[in-house]
């Protein structure tokens, strides 16, 4: 017996004893690393996507919020506006402070052959009116009908005055209307003859009021560009008109007097600086050969026609002869 325990304490007994048989080999190829079967079983196989759960603190998005926050100050904002303006109006509609009182509250400037009088014609009617309640434009426009007001402006002065400018006309010359001579201006516009005014003008004929505006217009143009011929070079030959007949546009007549009597010289439709001083050059040759020169003509080029008229009935007719000129 003491033989053989002896034996048993020589026999090492290992701790760990791995059996590996051919069918451990065949699972373990299909569940290794590289199978699809590892890959598969991994993970559990339900699993829940991660996802971030948004938490409403309140019944709106919040930049619905925001912008409903912006709108009810807005609405706040115009209200109080609104409000502001509101009694802004009534009192500057109702307050005593801003009605016109009398006509020393109505201030006019520029005033020269106008009378304050035909201004208050139009304005006088806004005496005891409040004065946001003038309406200003039409005011303006009422001024301007008047002859000789060219442009004027109206305009409130707070807290109760209305203050106008008058910009007038300028007349050029006279006009033969009818039987009456009356101003006209470079646009046409007829104006009386105001008192106690003094003039030295031509007189125009050929105008007539009932002519609209816009003929009377474009024949002032004509006169004014005959003037600024005739006056070009500080010759001044428009100071020798006594007279300028526009009927025609394309023969402009004028008269022009002297010592030894007026003559009634035919200038055509341009040229006028031209034609006139050939007419000074043979002015005084003229009146020697003629008893009377009573008219010139000189509107075409390369002749003179001197007295082509006829006189008045009654009278002998004047020779007519016609001199070439280079």
């Amino acid at each position: 017996m003491a033989r053989d325990d002896a034996q048993l304490r020589q026999v090492e007994i290992p701790t760990r004893v791995d059996v590996v048989s051919d069918r451990d080999d065949e699972l373990s190829s299909e569940f290794g690393a590289g199978s699809s079967l590892a890959e598969t079983h991994s993970e559990p196989q339900f699993r829940r996507a991660e996802r971030r759960v948004s938490v409403r603190k309140g019944p709106l998005p919040k930049k619905t919020a925001g912008r409903v926050r912006m709108a009810l100050v807005a609405m706040a904002a115009l209200s109080m506006a609104a409000a502001a303006y509101g009694g802004i109006y009534r009192y500057g509609t109702r307050n005593w402070r801003f009605r016109i009182e009398s006509s020393d509250d109505i201030a006019v400037h520029g005033l020269g052959r106008v009378t304050r009088q035909q201004v208050m014609d139009v304005l006088g009617a806004d005496i005891g009116r409040n004065v946001f309640f003038i309406p200003l434009e039409q005011r303006r426009k009422q001024l301007e009908e008047i002859p000789w007001i060219e442009s004027a402006a109206v305009m409130r002065l707070l807290p109760n005055r209305i203050a106008v400018a008058i910009q007038e006309r300028t007349p050029m010359a006279f006009a033969q209307i009818g039987n009456r001579v009356e101003l006209v201006d470079a646009h046409g516009v007829i104006m009386e003859m105001p008192r106690n005014a003094h003039y030295s003008f031509p007189v125009i004929t050929g105008l007539n009021d009932s002519d609209p505006l816009s003929m009377r217009s474009s024949r002032m143009k004509i006169y004014s560009r005959l003037t600024s011929e005739l006056d070009a070079g500080g010759a001044h030959y428009s100071n020798d008109l006594s007279e300028v007949d526009l009927g025609d546009p394309d023969d402009v007549k004028i008269t022009v007097g002297d010592a030894a009597g007026a003559v009634l010289v035919h200038l055509g439709g341009d040229q006028f600086l031209e034609r006139y001083k050939i007419y000074l050059s043979h002015v005084g040759e003229w009146r020697q050969q003629f008893q009377k020169l009573e008219s010139v003509d000189l509107r075409y080029d390369g002749q003179i026609i001197v007295n082509p008229e006829e006189s008045t009935p009654g009278v002998k007719t004047r020779n007519t002869r016609t001199k070439r000129f280079h």
